[in-house]
């Protein structure tokens, strides 16, 4: 099972920031695609930003351009998603996912590993 550990998560006034991390095994981090998803309480998963491992192409969505900024670090293995200007209701569980098969992976079938989530809590 690969081991995708995300952290940085935590509780944060709206209009704060937070920057998550995400550390993968090497032999996925340089071969795979990774991309960020969040999940509210019954709402389905929902993609945030993803880069790709041959190029560092960025792809993200329109409602999270401009706040949320994916990057990775090769020498860490670690891919990072930096969050400003937080919503409340951008309150979640936000995952880290590896993605292999797929060009611009942008649905979680696309994606074949998972971490176990870090939550970000936006208070009001």
């Amino acid at each position: 099972q690969v081991q995708l550990v995300e952290s940085g998560g935590g509780l944060v006034q709206a209009g704060g920031s937070l920057r998550l991390s995400c550390a993968a095994p090497g032999r996925i981090f340089h071969t795979h695609d990774m991309g960020w998803f969040r999940q509210a309480p019954g709402k389905e998963r929902e993609f945030v930003a993803a880069i790709s491992w041959r190029t560092g192409t960025i792809d993200d969505t329109p409602s999270t351009k401009g706040r949320f900024t994916i990057s990775r670090d090769n020498a860490k293995n670690t891919v990072y998603l930096q969050i400003d200007s937080l919503k409340a209701a951008e309150t979640a569980g936000y995952y880290c996912a590896a993605a292999l098969e797929v060009r611009r992976p942008r649905l979680p079938y696309e994606y074949e590993d998972w971490g176990q989530g870090t939550q970000v809590t936006v208070s009001s």
